[in-house]
């Protein structure tokens, strides 16, 4: 589902049965602008919601309206079953967690031939050559991403070198078959790419602050623009 997709589920489920909400409400809620909301309540009603209210006034969805059951072609169940069985392998216990617990949840609202479909999938993703200590690293990795911890970890480059690090880690990027961290070095005062492969023991520190300029959005402008 889309970012904007989920956005628009949120926002009826979020005027279901309540009294008016102001659009300003619906702003804070889902950290958008109130000119965000006036669109995507406008494109609900379009699309035969039935949104009550006006903007300035509030909004509120009738209590016995019901949302359409979310649905998938194919090639959609096909693609979201993939994902989910490759980070089941590669994505370390929290990923595995979350991609099982989905994929379950989307089987059981489907109709049974797409059911049937999906458990046919002729796709796999063994797990049986992966470490588990690399996973375990991965899933410390993801934690400290979440909170916003400070890890320090020996590192060994490509041509064999080794050092110290104490990073800010900002996101997991994978590159096919690679997974790396996205983050703000301290040795270097600049940003870095660390192939989780290549680290030793991860030791998790104080948090670091949320910066303007060290951000995942700033590492990736950065990561990508050779790409462009």
């Amino acid at each position: 589902m889309t970012r904007r997709a989920d956005r628009l589920f949120q926002i009826a489920e979020l005027l279901r049965g309540r009294r008016l909400t102001t659009a300003q409400q619906l702003a804070d809620w889902l950290s958008v602008s109130p000119r965000t909301v006036y669109r995507d309540v406008r494109d609900l009603q379009l699309s035969g919601v039935p949104i009550e209210g006006e903007a300035g006034i509030g909004y509120r969805l009738n209590r016995n309206a019901s949302l359409p059951p979310l649905t998938f072609t194919a090639e959609e169940l096909a693609a979201l079953a993939t994902g989910a069985r490759m980070l089941e392998t590669w994505g370390g216990a929290r990923f595995a967690s979350g991609a099982r617990s989905a994929l379950a949840k989307i089987a059981s609202a489907m109709p049974a031939d797409k059911r049937t479909a999906l458990d046919r999938l002729p796709v796999f993703a063994p797990s049986f050559h992966i470490d588990e200590t690399f996973c375990a690293k991965v899933d410390a990795i993801h934690q400290a991403i979440d909170t916003r911890h400070v890890v320090s970890f020996g590192y060994r480059d490509r041509l064999g070198a080794h050092s110290q690090r104490r990073v800010w880690p900002l996101g997991l990027v994978y590159w096919g078959g690679r997974w790396t961290i996205g983050a703000w070095c301290e040795l270097r005062e600049d940003f870095r790419t660390f192939d989780i492969a290549r680290m030793g023991d991860i030791v998790v520190h104080e948090q670091f602050p949320d910066m303007e300029g060290r951000r995942i959005a700033d590492y990736m402008r950065i990561a990508e623009a050779p790409m462009r």
